[in-house]
């Protein structure tokens, strides 16, 4: 699903025009269809067979309220990796039993604001987080739901940094052995309440090879389990499925559930997945305007800390103009005013444009805003959500003002 087309030569996003979006509320803007959001999250809930399965947005992807909000009114729930996450979905009022709580790093505050919060589980993985977690729970005096994540050792074939699924990687436990007797001991434990396995391969999967091989090992797993009488409720099979930035050609989310259905079939657990990039990612576009041209330098007004994707991944993200025009093609390199050698939103893209000019850069609504900082001083940009022919802004505009609120000077 992807509402940002061209009427008349202007891009839009559904019924609203662009260019007057720019000049409503300057630049550089994250714009987001409510449309594209809804439409792509219940492609995971009507794809469900059973009812029971559950989709549970990757909020680390895109956090703003409004967006949550959207997504929880579409039947998702959600993963979360922090304490402000948490409090972010339980805020918009999010079933608390349709929340995950994943990361390698969860604080005892976390441990503590999960437990009391009633989620449906915590994505342990470390055997020092399963004892932690025991610790904490049993202060409060109320038990822990767990699922161990598991490492399958399989490569989802994406960027290094997006990969999380290998022996080596920070995340998830790798060894069999280990992970059945956490199983065990958290099965015994009176504080603990074993719930499910999880496993997340990584991120931009282009084919459904990987969730196969990782169901196989999950199932086997479970299988194991059931010899020493522990039943689990759920089988997380993570997310990362990916989107076409260029030209790839991903799974549907039809295909990928169809695909694991038919594999849980005979099961009793109930299938759970954690969709982040193809729920959000082409929702949204950075809207920057040109503000010099330098040799084969497009210099816009966004840069690497309001779309840091480019920079950290080498990650490609197609551009376009606000106003279409094609006379006089040129291959540009999009940079921003940031210094750093590293500060590039694209290279080699093809555009008819002169300064003053507004430019699109697409697919930008999965880790976008989510990962900007203020780094040089920049105010974050602001995030505006399109809902047919209105645009509503969901987050105002950084002011200089704001990045000084909460500093201050002592006296030597």
């Amino acid at each position: 699903m992807n509402t940002f087309e061209y009427i008349d030569g202007r891009l839009h996003c559904e019924d609203v025009d662009l260019s007057i979006l720019g000049e409503t509320y300057g630049t550089p803007s994250y714009v987001y269809s409510k449309k594209t959001i809804h439409e792509n999250a219940k492609a995971y809930v009507n794809s469900f067979t059973n009812s029971d399965n559950l989709a549970c947005f990757a909020v680390k992807s895109l956090s703003n309220l409004s967006i949550l909000n959207i997504i929880k009114n579409s039947g998702c729930g959600f993963d979360i990796v922090s304490g402000g996450e948490l409090n972010r979905v339980l805020s918009i009022g999010a079933e608390p039993k349709k929340v995950i709580f994943s990361g390698v790093g969860k604080t005892k505050k976390e441990i503590e604001q999960g437990i009391n919060s009633g989620i449906l589980s915590f994505n342990v993985e470390s055997e020092s987080e399963l004892y932690r977690i025991e610790k904490v729970a049993e202060e409060i005096g109320s038990p822990a739901p767990i699922s161990i994540r598991i490492n399958p050792d399989i490569d989802s074939g994406g960027h290094d940094y997006i990969t999380t699924g290998r022996k080596g990687d920070k995340f998830g436990i790798s060894e069999t052995r280990k992970i059945i007797d956490l199983c065990k001991h958290a099965h015994r434990a009176k504080h603990l309440k074993i719930v499910g396995l999880a496993c997340h391969i990584g991120s931009q999967i282009l084919d459904l090879d990987g969730f196969i091989k990782s169901a196989d090992k999950i199932f086997e797993l479970a299988d194991e389990l059931a010899n020493f009488d522990i039943s689990l409720e759920f089988l997380d099979l993570g997310g990362g499925l990916g989107i076409s930035y260029e030209d790839e050609v991903p799974p549907s989310p039809f295909d990928l559930i169809s695909c694991l259905e038919e594999k849980f079939k005979n099961r009793k657990e109930r299938l759970i997945l954690e969709p982040g990039r193809s729920i959000s990612a082409n929702a949204g576009i950075l809207l920057t305007q040109v503000e010099y041209i330098k040799d084969n330098f497009l210099i816009v007004d966004a840069a690497m800390n309001d779309l840091l994707r480019p920079s950290l991944y080498k990650a490609h993200h197609d551009v376009c103009n606000v106003i279409d025009k094609k006379d006089n093609l040129k291959k540009w390199n999009i940079v921003g005013p940031i210094c750093e050698s590293s500060d590039f939103l694209a290279k080699n893209i093809s555009l008819d444009v002169n300064e003053d000019d507004l430019i699109a850069i697409k697919n930008a609504g999965a880790y976008g805003f989510v990962m900007a900082s203020n780094y040089n001083s920049r105010p974050k940009a602001c995030e505006i959500l399109i809902d047919g022919n209105e645009s509503k802004i969901i987050r105002k505009r950084e002011t200089l003002d704001d990045l000084l609120e909460k500093e201050k000077i002592v006296n030597d």
